[in-house]
């Protein structure tokens, strides 16, 4: 029988997370539980796709947008079940076992507990909450995956074509009750909130989901998501 789980993984220039990323998600090639691994890149311009490649990766080439991408990975996808994974994420040790115990709920799509790597106690505050977030609100983030049956996901139509935000709208489509914590971590970088400081980023989080709930655009969204 072949391998259930496709993985999709969106890049655009993810050269520095992408190795760990991959390695990690050998364990679920050596526990009969991925089949293929398609990353759909944006148009990246360093050493993305040759990584991609060397790790026997289906590279699909499209237009730089996150929603876009994931979309037009799962379209090439031929497993029964989906897992979309961000390139700088590495899911902890143990993962597939997860997965596997999740695959009888095929009306049941699955997310990852967030934990930063090296994040200190700013970064056990922000996965906190995140999860706190997820299993409250059923609004977990695309950093910590999404694992969903090819059936479900097609009926509720798929990623949306948006450059911001398409975590948030599939997690709405689904409803809280079409969504499980999966009994593992997805283990994500830190270096953007390092960058612009734990409070301001995870503010600015904030402020950008408000404001799409409220009916703001994507596209103007991720224009001032640009901007600052």
């Amino acid at each position: 029988m072949r391998a259930p789980v496709s993985v999709v993984i969106p890049t655009l220039n993810e050269e520095a997370g992408l190795p760990a990323c991959l390695g990690a998600l050998f364990e679920g090639v050596s526990a009969g539980v991925i089949r293929e691994l398609i990353v759909a890149d944006g148009g990246s311009s360093d050493g993305t796709l040759a990584i991609a490649e060397e790790a026997g990766a289906e590279v699909v080439r499209c237009a730089a947008s996150r929603g876009g991408q994931l979309r037009v990975g799962a379209a090439k996808a031929q497993g029964d079940w989906l897992l979309f994974v961000h390139a700088d994420t590495v899911l902890s040790e143990g993962w597939s076992a997860a997965v596997e115990a999740h695959l009888a709920q095929a009306d049941v799509a699955g997310y990852f507990a967030l934990r930063f790597e090296k994040g200190g106690v700013a970064g056990r505050l922000v996965a906190g909450w995140a999860n706190l977030r997820s299993g409250l609100f059923g609004l977990p983030y695309g950093d910590q995956g999404l694992l969903i049956s090819q059936r479900l996901y097609e009926e509720i139509g798929g990623f949306a074509d948006i450059p911001l935000m398409e975590d948030v709208a599939i997690a709405r489509q689904l409803g809280r009750a079409r969504l499980a914590p999966l009994d593992t971590q997805a283990i994500t970088s830190p270096r953007k909130y390092q960058a612009q400081g734990w409070l301001r980023r995870g503010g600015r989080n904030l402020w950008t989901l408000l404001r799409y709930l409220l009916g703001m655009s994507p596209e103007k969204l991720a224009a001032a998501y640009r901007r600052q």
